[in-house]
């Protein structure tokens, strides 16, 4: 039904056009007769005539336009699929509607300027050049349909399918420029390959940044390594910073003192950097820092030093149930512990680390889902390494700072009270208190 209304229309609309293009010369004849010379004539006719072309492939524009969405409408009232509405979301019925009021452009262009052979030309391959235009737009459009509706299938989510529909259309746009130079030089399709090809060197030598850049956006937009928004870090070029622009051919990188970098866009393909996406994108910001202690602090802890320990209430509970388990296993063994070094014991940097251990996992901005661990690390000629590897819940650069030095606030203050001391190199008080 939908299908006669579109037809009946087209050919109403074909034999009201018909008949008025027919009088194409009515005007002029007109005109001469009531003694205007002939240029005027024929300018003031053609003015006239695309006018009226112009307000009649508007008319049939909408016509066709709003015949279309009714009939997807529709449709889609009784379609189970969601396909359908993925179609008029991705405007594919305002992309084919503009096809027929082109072809009736292109069927009444030569009836326009049938003064004018100049004129005729250049608005045909304007024509012309714009139907590539609006095939290609058809595609693009078919195509994200496509992706949509492939994305809405729960075995094909995690497919890389927007990908390859970017790779294709990066084709199919370099089809229809080719196709719309030739057009506009009136080249045979394959002779204008022929002699682009036989250029090509020369193309080459000429553009090479401008295709090394293409081939490198190619690559950034298919396996997703720059978006704009990310924090990257390019230490070869300076910048660490927000991205703000991707060109073909430039990366543009507003670092955090406000300053810009410009990267070559194929530079992220053949140089080394650093996409923090994947820590916005988590769930918390990392935390690795160490505070070296002084290894000549470390030492084992008599009962006396266990008792005061106690007094420290997150750890209280760890060391009445681990002196007892050590207790146990020494009397059990028959262990003489008249030198400290037999059998198990219980280190000031155990206890210490246990207690570091114990206050992240009770800290408010430590994400409790993510990574909690406090460790040696290998011994330095600068002391023993004790590292806080955590996440912190706020990503924020200024709350991630300030939750990390609250930290070590507190962690540097507490080593005294373990009879441990923070390793740093002597400093000129440092020798001056020798005096």
């Amino acid at each position: 039904m939908i299908q006669d209304q579109v037809n009946t229309v087209t050919e109403n609309v074909s034999e009201v056009a018909t008949e008025a293009f027919e009088l194409k010369s009515f005007l002029y004849d007109k005109l001469i007769a009531n003694g205007f010379s002939e240029d005027p004539a024929r300018y003031l006719n053609m003015i006239a005539l695309l006018i009226s072309l112009v307000i009649l492939v508007f008319m049939v524009d909408f016509i066709v336009r709003k015949i279309l969405l009714n009939m997807f409408t529709k449709f889609a009232q009784v379609s189970k699929s969601n396909f359908d509405d993925l179609l008029v979301k991705n405007k594919v019925p305002k992309n084919i509607a503009h096809i027929l009021p082109l072809l009736l452009a292109l069927h009444f262009i030569p009836d326009v300027f049938f003064h004018f052979d100049s004129f005729e030309i250049i608005v045909e391959k304007g024509l012309q050049v714009f139907a590539i235009v609006l095939a290609l737009w058809i595609v693009r459009s078919l195509l994200h349909t496509v992706k949509d509706f492939l994305k809405t299938l729960p075995r094909l989510k995690d497919k890389p399918i927007e990908s390859y529909i970017q790779v294709f259309m990066i084709f199919a746009w370099v089809a229809g420029i080719m196709s719309a130079i030739a057009v506009i030089t009136n080249t045979p399709f394959l002779q204008f390959l022929t002699g682009l090809g036989a250029i090509s060197a020369i193309i080459i030598l000429v553009f090479k940044d401008t295709i090394l850049g293409f081939v490198a956006s190619i690559q950034v937009s298919i396996n997703d390594m720059v978006r704009i928004g990310d924090w990257v870090t390019f230490e070869k070029f300076g910048a660490d910073g927000d991205v703000i622009e991707i060109t073909l051919a430039t990366v543009k990188v507003q670092n955090f003192d406000k300053t810009i970098t410009t990267i070559p866009t194929y530079a992220l393909i053949s140089e080394s950097f650093k996409n923090w996406r994947g820590m916005s994108s988590s769930e918390g910001r990392r935390i690795k820092r160490s505070v070296n202690i002084k290894t000549e602090s470390v030492k084992y802890l008599s009962p006396d030093d266990v008792t005061r320990l106690k007094g420290i209430q997150i750890i209280s509970d760890y060391l009445t149930n681990r002196q007892t388990k050590i207790d146990d296993y020494n009397t059990s063994n028959n262990i003489d512990k008249s030198l400290a070094l037999n059998g198990r014991n219980l280190t000031n940097i155990g206890v210490f680390r246990k207690y570091v251990q114990t206050y992240i996992e009770n800290h408010s901005a430590i994400n409790k889902d993510m990574t909690i661990m406090v460790r040696q690390l290998a011994p330095t000629t600068q002391g023993l390494p004790l590292e806080i590897y955590a996440f912190s819940s706020d990503k924020r650069w200024e709350n991630y700072e300030s939750i990390m030095g609250d930290i070590f606030d507190h962690v540097i203050a507490a080593i005294p009270y373990f009879d441990l001391e923070v390793f740093e190199l002597p400093s000129n008080s440092s020798f001056s208190n020798l005096n």
